[in-house]
């Protein structure tokens, strides 16, 4: 599956199908973000029941701190 991470074309494969699955990955875990897929912010208790589908554009913003 293509998704558009941020704008850069990622393919995925397919056992990748929510939200909740794409967040698991090493790059996102353990990240506070906020999630915007095709243009609607999703909430985090919806991450597991939000399907992935080809084409998908999804914006990952995620916090850094700093002082």
């Amino acid at each position: 599956m293509m998704l558009y991470i941020n704008g850069s074309e990622t393919r995925l494969d397919e056992a990748c199908g929510t939200l909740a699955d794409l967040l698991s990955r090493p790059e996102w875990k353990e990240r506070r973000m906020i999630v915007e897929l095709n243009g609607i912010i999703v909430g985090k208790d919806d991450y597991g029941q939000v399907t992935l589908a080809d084409g998908d554009r999804v914006e990952l913003v995620h916090f850094v701190g700093g002082g």
